[in-house]
């Protein structure tokens, strides 16, 4: 076992900490960022369907999309934000609590990483693999709030 935490520990982005947090709250900053990133797609591509008047307007009739590329996105980013809460919360759990340890640092790695994943897999219509992606994004975000029970 420590041979694969040895070689996991030495993959490049392993183990990512900016401007001095901790690695799961690197994770949860760039959580943020790849949620602008479905933000921001799902609106281009939402507007590219029905134009920029829908767009500024109040969207009360909103028809449904033409293609599929901008259903995609929007259903992508629900999915994004009914686990990104949950998510957010688990590590600031263990952040107030101290309690980082590997399995949150890996858990936290492998919810963002996950994500990030599964967003082209979602754009491509990528059934199964998706599924496979989500439900490790899924362990993820269940690897960090273990640690808040691990008294």
């Amino acid at each position: 076992m420590d041979g694969i935490a040895n070689a996991l520990a030495a993959l490049p982005l392993a183990n990512l900490r900016l401007g001095g947090m901790s690695v799961e709250l690197t994770m949860l900053a760039l959580a943020c960022v790849l949620g602008f990133v479905h933000l921001f797609l799902g609106a281009h591509f939402a507007t590219q369907e029905h134009g920029a008047a829908w767009n500024t307007g109040a969207r009360d009739n909103t028809p449904p999309f033409k293609g599929k590329v901008a259903g995609r996105l929007e259903r992508a980013f629900h999915n994004f934000r009914e686990t990104f809460p949950i998510f957010a919360v688990a590590v600031l759990i263990i952040t107030v609590l101290d309690r980082h340890n590997a399995r949150t640092e890996w858990g936290a790695q492998l919810y963002f990483w996950m994500r990030v994943i599964y967003l082209p897999l979602y754009w491509a219509g990528v059934p199964m693999l998706r599924t496979l992606i989500w439900l490790l994004s899924t362990l993820g975000i269940l690897l960090v709030l273990s640690a808040a029970f691990a008294g």
